[in-house]
């Protein structure tokens, strides 16, 4: 920061500042989400660790805010196999949620969809789906049970049964999803 001769423009500096800082966070977590969209997750890594990095410095450690930007990198890391270091950020999201009693349960829902994708790429298929089941429920809290991001929960734990073999619950799970105008964000 510039100096400043008044208490005043110190203050207006440390806002401006605080500003471009959650800038840069919102613009590298977006980037880092088009690239998980668009299947690219090893170039969401960069970006990811930036809107991690700047949620730290502006949040704190132990930030509830900081955990998009945890989940935003374990989403990356199952994305290009990185499991160890998904197993890591997922810890330190999980950690703060635990800490923090009033944490909403859309990051709530979403904590527990990452670690359901997670242990379903370890092969852990009990323990996805517990966790798939609990993003269903947290997100039909949060937004409804026909809403886009519950049906994002069926839909991964559709996946689940059919590799379980369980192809009368993948489809009951699929048909899930179909309510409403939920269905279109998988058809595209």
């Amino acid at each position: 920061l510039p100096f400043f001769s008044s208490e005043k423009e110190r203050k207006h500096g440390m806002e401006q500042l605080l500003n471009r800082q959650k800038h840069i966070i919102d613009l590298a977590y977006s980037t880092a989400q088009k690239f998980i969209l668009e299947g690219k997750p090893r170039k969401a890594i960069p970006a990811g660790l930036q809107a991690l990095r700047f949620s730290i410095r502006v949040y704190g450690s132990y930030s509830v805010d900081v955990v998009p930007a945890y989940l935003i990198m374990a989403e990356a890391c199952i994305g290009a196999g990185c499991l160890m270091q998904a197993t890591t950020y997922l810890s330190q999201a999980q950690w703060i949620v635990l800490k923090t009693p009033d944490c909403s349960l859309a990051i709530q829902y979403k904590l527990h969809r990452d670690l359901g994708l997670l242990y379903a790429a370890k092969g852990d298929l009990e323990q996805s789906v517990y966790h798939l089941a609990n993003d269903i429920y947290l997100a039909s809290c949060a937004f409804g049970p026909n809403a886009i991001q519950t049906a994002g929960g069926y839909f991964h734990m559709a996946n689940i049964f059919l590799r379980q073999k369980k192809t009368d619950v993948a489809k009951s799970l699929y048909a899930e999803v179909g309510k409403g105008k939920a269905h279109l964000i998988f058809i595209s």
